[in-house]
């Protein structure tokens, strides 16, 4: 599903590019995804994601992982029954094409920089 990842920069889907973050929910993609604390992930800027219960939500922390996830957001994923991989961007867009093309339910938020 996701054509190319250009670290820092952009990601490829179905020929467009997209330079801002991004989440994939049920095979959308819903584009310019801001979250409330910038770098730190709040379990309000998925609420559309947890909304659709994925099987497995994929989240890219940046091409250098400096996005965080806290504990208890991941808690609040996996309390929904939601499995959840947490990595660099490039490693996650890997995972999420991987499972997508394994037919899985997947999601994925995406941050593009840093």
């Amino acid at each position: 599903m996701i054509e190319h990842y250009q670290e820092g920069n952009f990601l490829t889907i179905d020929g467009t590019k997209y330079y801002d973050d991004l989440k994939i929910i049920d095979g959308h993609v819903k584009g310019r995804w801001w979250r409330s604390q910038g770098h730190r992930l709040q379990i309000e800027d998925i609420f559309d994601v947890l909304a659709a219960k994925p099987e497995i939500f994929v989240i890219g922390t940046g091409y250098a992982g400096h996005m965080r996830v806290p504990d208890e957001v991941r808690s609040s994923i996996e309390h929904k029954d939601i499995g959840v991989i947490t990595t660099d961007t490039a490693r996650a867009v890997e995972i999420f094409n991987r499972l997508h093309a394994e037919g899985k339910n997947v999601a994925g938020a995406f941050h593009l920089t840093c």
